[in-house]
């Protein structure tokens, strides 16, 4: 089975082809600029980039959003942390919120020509205090799952897709399509 994966993030994709080449899905690549809607409504955002993409593909496809909902921050940025990460980057995330509890989140749309619908995977984990490890996939290097002495960042691929919150929204996605017998 082959799907579209709507994004022109190369770090999403490695991981969406990693999670789901296991279970026989292939993940076929479709680097367009959607415009998103900006909001902190992540199931409204999704749902609006989906019906955008499947309307310039018409073809089955997903979508996904990730962000980071900030306890002490009244649960924002959620859907607007590509907008705060923008503004603040890496040192001011950690500077903003040192030792803060997140919860960070993944949201995938998937449209089949006939339904949408929308796979949700949460982890807990803190803001480091400083900048650890490859800085390449945006808040990576400051986000410290729960249980964990590494950032995403300084964790290897399999090790961060083993408890990722993109692995646990995958993982709902790939059984909706490719059912466990």
């Amino acid at each position: 089975m082959k799907i579209l994966f709507v994004s022109r993030n190369e770090h999403k994709i490695r991981e969406a082809v990693a999670l789901c080449q296991r279970r026989g899905i292939e993940i076929e690549a479709y680097t367009t600029k959607l415009e998103e809607l900006q909001t902190d409504d992540s199931e409204r955002l999704v749902k609006d980039k989906l019906l955008r993409a499947f309307t310039q593909v018409k073809r089955p496809l997903i979508v996904e959003h990730t962000g980071l909902k900030i306890d002490d921050f009244a649960g924002l940025p959620a859907g607007l942390t590509q907008l705060f990460w923008d503004k603040l980057r890496a040192p001011g995330f950690c500077s903003y919120f040192p030792n803060h509890a997140v919860t960070a989140f993944t949201l995938i749309g998937y449209c089949d020509g006939r339904q949408t619908h929308q796979f949700f995977g949460t982890i807990r984990g803190r803001i480091v205090a400083a900048l650890r490890g490859n800085s390449n996939f945006q808040w990576d290097t400051v986000f410290e799952p729960d249980g964990h002495a590494k950032t995403f960042a300084e964790m290897t691929p399999d090790q961060k897709n083993a408890i990722s919150m993109r692995a646990i929204a995958f993982e709902k996605f790939i059984d909706h399509v490719a059912p466990r017998h």
